[in-house]
């Protein structure tokens, strides 16, 4: 099939290029000259694993371009995906600029029947924008040609991306017609082979769907963020709870993990668009408020914590910060709770030295020129000096850490876990003082060499 794919940022990228990959020609169209140039290169503007080698082999097999041209997108797609960014407006809401700027271009340029995509994630109305805006350019030409809205919201996992595309917990298309819905379901069936997990509803369903998902997610999150804070105060172990909780069938393991914030492009602007949504339409949404405000203050919960054991002024305190990105397998650290923390140690005098695998250039640009704060090449280094060890994102390879050489690196063993990656006994058996999230504080008796327990304990 012929696609056009509006947007070559990371919805629309990862979109273009599954969708290349089962055979279907497919051009992908963005304003930004210099990332199409990149991307005709097969250079990646966004880490996403899996996602360079996928681009590349469709370019290299004539399936995939990338254009600034917006007439030649226009007329080669059949099937236009709009993926563009809708950023928050100052009141929460989604700025839709880009969105109704593509409806626009696409209906000054079509001449055939085409069936309209929204792949943004967009509030409820926003197809019968996005048609009113297609017609209206139309109308301008004096030309009649028939083409069809659907909202086909993605669900994909920054880190997991290309898999959760190529294989999909579920498809959701919503069509006002059933010949755009007969296309839909042909562009997705080598996606759907062994199993049908297209879910057909109405537009408008279609576009609420995005944000319940996200709102529900979000939810689960800031729920347990709660009780682990709660659990903090009665001496209880919130793994544990997580445990108990999880293995009851009716709620499931899924998200029910506490730390110290949830962050990235999603959740935030999403839960904000749908709490402005239900202002709107004059139904207030206080949960969701309240799970946003849970949010904003677990992200805070680290840095407090630092400060409640160091002092209010942190001058001549090092800190090693592991994580910099909002989640792993991921550059992005839009929200990422890394930068609340960073940016409360050294307004409060202390330095930091922190380590994340792939989001390196994103921190140097953010903390450019910044006294105090330097970038390691690994997180060994990072803990040099270190009066303490905040870990803020969940890396795979900070799961199983040499504690021996970090505790020789170490100017003081002190660790706040904000993932609850470790055991806090096996961390006070070895000599350090440890906080995680909603488990019991153990401190760890001063000693200055490195306790035999925690050589014993690692070599077994």
């Amino acid at each position: 099939m012929k696609v056009c794919v509006f947007g070559a940022g990371y919805v629309g990228l990862v979109t273009a290029a599954c969708l290349a990959e089962m055979g279907n020609s497919v051009i992908g169209v963005d304003i930004d000259t210099d990332r199409v140039a990149q991307l005709e290169r097969g250079l990646m503007p966004i880490h996403e694993p899996g996602l360079d080698t996928l681009v590349s082999r469709n370019l290299a097999a004539g399936r995939l371009r990338f254009t600034t041209d917006v007439a030649l997108g226009v007329s080669h797609g059949t099937l236009i995906f709009i993926a563009v960014g809708t950023p928050p407006a100052e009141d929460g809401s989604a700025d839709l600029q880009h969105v109704l700027g593509v409806a626009a271009s696409i209906g000054r340029h079509m001449n055939d029947y085409k069936v309209i995509i929204d792949k943004s994630t967009v509030p409820v109305g926003t197809a019968d924008a996005v048609r009113t805006r297609v017609q209206e350019e139309l109308e301008r030409r004096a030309t009649i040609v028939p083409f069809a809205m659907v909202s086909n919201p993605e669900f994909l996992k920054e880190g997991a991306a290309i898999d959760d595309f190529m294989r999909p917990d579920r498809v959701v298309i919503g069509c006002e017609s059933e010949q755009s819905e007969h296309l839909m379901r042909a562009l997705y069936a080598p996606f759907l082979r062994n199993r049908d997990r297209i879910i057909s509803m109405d537009v408008r369903s279609a576009e609420l769907t995005k944000y319940v998902a996200n709102a529900m997610l979000a939810t689960r999150i800031s729920f347990m963020n709660e009780m682990a804070r709660l659990a903090d105060k009665l001496g209880a172990d919130i793994e544990m709870v997580r445990m108990g909780v999880g293995s009851d069938r009716r709620i499931g393991s899924h998200f029910l993990y506490a730390g110290c914030g949830w962050g990235g492009s999603c959740f935030p602007k999403d839960l904000d668009a749908l709490d402005r949504m239900g202002i709107t339409a004059d139904e207030p949404l206080s949960i969701v408020r309240s799970v946003r405000q849970v949010n904003d203050a677990q992200r805070r919960l680290l840095g407090q914590r630092i400060v409640a054991r160091f002092g209010q002024h942190l001058s001549g305190l090092h800190f090693a910060v592991w994580g910099l990105a909002f989640k792993p397998e991921t550059d992005d650290m839009r929200q990422a709770p890394s930068v609340d923390l960073i940016d409360e140690l050294l307004a409060r005098g202390g330095s930091v030295s922190a380590y994340d695998p792939a989001a390196r250039e994103h921190a140097a640009r953010r903390w450019a020129g910044q006294s105090g704060f330097a970038l390691a090449d690994d997180p060994v280094s990072a803990c040099s000096g270190a009066d303490a060890l905040a870990i803020v994102t969940e890396w795979r390879e900070f799961r199983s850490p040499d504690f021996p050489q970090i505790a020789a690196q170490m100017k003081q063993r002190v660790i706040f876990d904000g993932r609850n990656l470790f055991d806090p006994q096996f961390l006070a058996d070895s000599g350090f003082e440890y906080s995680g999230i909603g488990r019991r504080q153990i401190v760890a008796p001063v000693n200055d060499s490195v306790p035999p327990a925690l050589t014993e304990r690692i070599a077994a």
